[in-house]
């Protein structure tokens, strides 16, 4: 069973996505959150598999909310919903450590789907879409590049975790330097380990601010 803590600030949005997530047999909303103070609180108290967090909300906004959950809770998974279509939210929440990102309008069973696979261990977004957010943004503002810990690695794991950002998955990567899929993912672990990642989506945003990838340029 998959649980769920549901933080939006409006009560009829929470209420609709417990209804929906309740028809699922595989789903448990567990408790809801009001904002994000209150569920950083019920995540503590629920320890839930996943967070739906609403970007806006009082007191505390739902980026700073994950960075707060995710800091002492670290695996438990979060899936941003937001009516605000921007790039700069969803490259902070990916900073933050959310793990997906959708929109509100989606449909009630891509809502479904979505959680499932946030509490799988995957990313909603593919790597490709991932890097074409944080180019637009990194485009206008340009964080200042620093190591990020690239120099604990080695010069492999340097370049596989180059390829991650450029959107490769294990089995390209591996068709790349014509090796094992099995020999990229001990590659990939080592990665993550070594610079405290918690998935895919982490490790192309470091890519990014690093300067280990550069944006693209019209």
């Amino acid at each position: 069973m998959i649980t769920v803590v549901v933080a939006d600030d409006q009560a009829l949005v929470r209420g609709g996505f417990k209804m929906i997530l309740e028809t699922q047999p595989d789903i448990d909303v567990v408790a809801e959150a009001q904002d994000g103070v209150d569920a950083v609180e019920q995540v503590e108290a629920h320890r839930p598999d996943v967070v739906l967090m609403d970007v806006r909300m009082p007191r505390l906004d739902g980026v700073a909310a994950t960075r707060r959950i995710l800091a002492k809770h670290p695996a438990t998974r979060v899936l941003v919903l937001t009516t605000f279509d921007e790039d700069e939210i969803v490259y902070e929440a990916f900073r933050a450590g959310a793990s997906g990102f959708l929109l509100k309008t989606v449909p009630p069973t891509r809502l479904a789907d979505a959680v499932r696979t946030i509490a799988a261990g995957e990313e909603l977004l593919a790597p490709t879409v991932t890097r074409r957010l944080i180019e637009t943004f990194l485009s206008t503002s340009r964080p200042p590049a620093i190591s990020y810990g690239l120099e604990h690695l080695t010069d492999r794991e340097r370049q596989v975790l180059e390829l991650i950002g450029r959107g490769l998955s294990n089995s390209e990567i591996a068709n790349h330097f014509v090796i094992s899929e099995a020999t990229v993912k001990t590659h990939v672990n080592r990665v993550f380990s070594k610079l405290q990642l918690r998935d895919r989506v982490q490790a192309v945003v470091l890519t990014y601010e690093s300067g280990l990838v550069q944006p693209t340029r019209p």
